[in-house]
C-alpha cells in the first residue's frame, strides 16, 4: 500500500484549499465558452467558425493579461509571505499601467480595422463581415478585462482566491444569460447572432468591473486603485520587467503561435476543420481545467513559502504539485475521451467535418497530459521562484521553430491530409518535455526573489 508522509498529506491539502476555487473559475470560464458554441450551433456553422477565428484575438489579449497577472503573483505572493502588504499595492500599480496600455490597443483596433484583423484568418467574405461586427461589439470587454483581471491576480497571489471565483461566478453566469437573450431574440431582445455573443460578453465583463469596485470599496488591504500607478520603486520596476516581462512574453508568444495553428486550418484546411476546431477547442478547455488550475494554486502556495524563506517545504510541496499534476493530466484526457459519443451527436457539422473533429478528439486525450505537465512547470513551479526567462526560451523556441513552421510545411508545401497536419500540430507539448523536466530537477528555480526597503520613499 502507497504510503504518504504527514508532510505531504499537507501539502495537498494546502495546494487543493487553493485549487478548489480555481477548478470552478475555470469551470466556468469553460462553460461560457461552451454557451458561445453551443447555442450559435443552432444559428449555423458560419457563426461559429467566424466567432472561434475571431475569438483568437481575445485569447492573445488573455495571454498578454495572464502573463501580467503571472507577473503579479511572482512578486505578491512572495512579498505576501513577507508580510508587505504596501509592495503588493506597488507590483498591482505596476501591472495596471501595462494592462491599461494593452487594452487600449485591442480596443481601439477591434472598433476601426475588424475587417482587417478577421482578414489574418480567413479569406472568406461571410466569415469576415460576421466576424467583424463580433469584434466591434466585444472592444468594451477588452477595457474592462485588463483592469478587473489584474485586481483578481492580486487577490489570488494573496490567498483570496474565493473573492476572485464569486466575482467570476457572476460575471460568467451573467454571460451565459445574455447569450441566450441576444441570440434567440429573448424578452424582445433582437436576434444578434454572434454579434449578440460579443455584446453579452461587453456587458458581463462591465458588470464584473463594477462587482470588483464594490469588493475594493469593502476591502481592508488588496483594492482596486488607479493611484497604485503612482507608487514609486524603481527596484521593484525593474524586478517585474525582469520576472514579469518574460513570463508575458512567455504567454503572447504561445498564444500567438497557438492562434497560428487557427491560422494555418484556416487558410489551408477548409471550415469543416475549422468549425471541428472550435468544438475541439471547447472539450480540450474541460479537459484541462483540473491541470491548470492545480498548476495555479500550487504557483501560489510555492511562491509564499519561498518569499517567507521555506525552502525545503517549498521543495516537498513542488514533489507533491508534480504527483497531482499528472493525475490531473490523466483525469484531463479521460473528460475528453467521455466527452466524445455526446459531443458527435450535437455537434451540427458536415459528415467530413465529424470525422474530424472524433479524430481531433482523440488526439487531445493524451495531448492534456503534456500540457498538464509544461503548465504546472513552466507557469506554475518555475515562476513561482521568479524563474519565468526559462519558459519565454523554451516555448519559443518550441513553438516558432519547431510547431508552426512543421504545420506551414505540412499543410501548404507537402499538402498532407488535415488530421495528419493536426497531428503534427499536437506534439509541441511532448518535444519540449526533456528540458522542462530536467530544469525542473536543477532546482535553479528554488528562490527567494524579494528585497529589503524596496520602496522608495
Amino acid at each position: 500500500m502507497l504510503k504518504i508522509s504527514s508532510e505531504d498529506r499537507q501539502a495537498y491539502g494546502r495546494i487543493l484549499k487553493l485549487t478548489g476555487p480555481i477548478i470552478l473559475q475555470n469551470l466556468l470560464s469553460a462553460a461560457v465558452n461552451s454557451a458561445d458554441v453551443v447555442m450559435l450551433n443552432f444559428v449555423g456553422q458560419e457563426h461559429i467558425s467566424a466567432v472561434s477565428l475571431a475569438a483568437q484575438y481575445a485569447s492573445i489579449l488573455f495571454m498578454i493579461l495572464y502573463g501580467l497577472g503571472t507577473g503579479v503573483t511572482m512578486l505578491s505572493a512572495q512579498y505576501f509571505g513577507k508580510g508587505e502588504m504596501r509592495t503588493v499595492d506597488a507590483v498591482e500599480g505596476i501591472a495596471l499601467r501595462f494592462s491599461i496600455g494593452v487594452t487600449v490597443l485591442f480596443a481601439g483596433a477591434a472598433l476601426l480595422v475588424p475587417e482587417l484583423m478577421m482578414k489574418v484568418f480567413t479569406p472568406d467574405p461571410d466569415l469576415i463581415r460576421i466576424g467583424a461586427e463580433y469584434l466591434r461589439n466585444v472592444a468594451a470587454a477588452y477595457l474592462c478585462w485588463g483592469l478587473v483581471e489584474v485586481f483578481l491576480a492580486t487577490l489570488r497571489s494573496v490567498g483570496r482566491v474565493g473573492i476572485s471565483t464569486a466575482l467570476n461566478t457572476a460575471a460568467f453566469t451573467l454571460n451565459i444569460l445574455l447569450n441566450a437573450v441576444f441570440i434567440f431574440g429573448l424578452f424582445g431582445a433582437p436576434k444578434l447572432g454572434a454579434a449578440g455573443v460579443a455584446l453579452a460578453t461587453s456587458l458581463s465583463r462591465i458588470a464584473e468591473l463594477i462587482l470588483a469596485l464594490i469588493v475594493s470599496a469593502r476591502s481592508r488591504d488588496v483594492k482596486l486603485k488607479l493611484s497604485y500607478m503612482f507608487i514609486r520603486s524603481r527596484a521593484l520596476f525593474r524586478d517585474f520587467l525582469r520576472m514579469a516581462m518574460p513570463a508575458t512574453l512567455n504567454d503572447v508568444s504561445w498564444g500567438l503561435a497557438f492562434s497560428m495553428y487557427s491560422v494555418i486550418i484556416g487558410q489551408f484546411l477548409g471550415t469543416d476543420m475549422v468549425a471541428a476546431n472550435s468544438f475541439t477547442s471547447l472539450v480540450r478547455n474541460f479537459g484541462t481545467v483540473l491541470c491548470f488550475s492545480v498548476a495555479s494554486g500550487g504557483g501560489i502556495l510555492l511562491g509564499q513559502m519561498l518569499g517567507d524563506g521555506r525552502m525545503a517545504e517549498a521543495e516537498r510541496a513542488a514533489r507533491a504539485l508534480m504527483k497531482l499534476t499528472v493525475l490531473s493530466g490523466a483525469v484531463g484526457g479521460l473528460i475528453v475521451l467521455g466527452c466524445i459519443p455526446p459531443v458527435l451527436r450535437f455537434a451540427s457539422l458536415t459528415e467530413t467535418g465529424r470525422t474530424y473533429l472524433r479524430g481531433m478528439l482523440l488526439i487531445n486525450t493524451y495531448y492534456v497530459m503534456g500540457q498538464a505537465v509544461n503548465t504546472t512547470l513552466i507557469a506554475g513551479v518555475f515562476r513561482a521562484g521568479g524563474d519565468s526567462r526559462f519558459g519565454f526560451i523554451c516555448d519559443t523556441i518550441d513553438m516558432w521553430l519547431y510547431a508552426v513552421p512543421l504545420g506551414f510545411l505540412a499543410a501548404a508545401v507537402l499538402k498532407l491530409p488535415p488530421m495528419w497536419v493536426y497531428f503534427l500540430l499536437c506534439t509541441d507539448e511532448f518535444v519540449k518535455w526533456p528540458w522542462v523536466i530536467g530544469h525542473y530537477r536543477s532546482r535553479k528555480w528554488l528562490r527567494n526573489i524579494t528585497r529589503e526597503n524596496v520602496l522608495d520613499s
